[in-house]
């Protein structure tokens, strides 16, 4: 069952990606519910940094696996990060950049909304 829809703003969800398709439930949103253990709830745009840092810290976002239907990421391609994951690559300073209308509202439970509008792409609207 997912979590209601709201993103950080308070506003409807957006879509993240459906090129590729993103999200822990493949909607291309970063919905969430109580079965995503990792809370795959920030709309990201992907940099060589960031996946540098995924690939070394033991998460290959790049390396497509064709076994699993994922073509693998480049730069520029949104992705549903793990909250964790993106508090972790801000921390080493390698967090990419993130739409905050497509970040769930969950994402609030492990990243406070004044780090993520460090790196909003749509500032504008928040």
């Amino acid at each position: 069952m997912k979590d209601a829809s709201i993103n950080v703003l308070g506003g409807a969800l957006e879509e993240c990606s459906r090129d590729p398709v993103t999200g822990f439930y493949r909607t291309g949103c970063c919905e969430t519910g109580p079965e995503d253990h990792g809370r795959h709830t920030v709309c990201a745009v992907m940099t060589a940094e960031f996946l540098a840092l995924s690939k070394y810290l033991g998460n290959d976002l790049s390396t497509p696996r064709p076994e699993s239907g994922f073509a693998g990421l480049k730069p520029g391609d949104r992705w549903c990060l793990c909250a964790a994951r993106f508090l972790q690559a801000h921390d080493e300073g390698a967090a990419p950049r993130i739409r905050l209308a497509a970040t769930h509202l969950r994402t609030l439970d492990i990243v406070p909304l004044s780090i993520l509008r460090l790196y909003a792409e749509d500032a504008a609207t928040g």
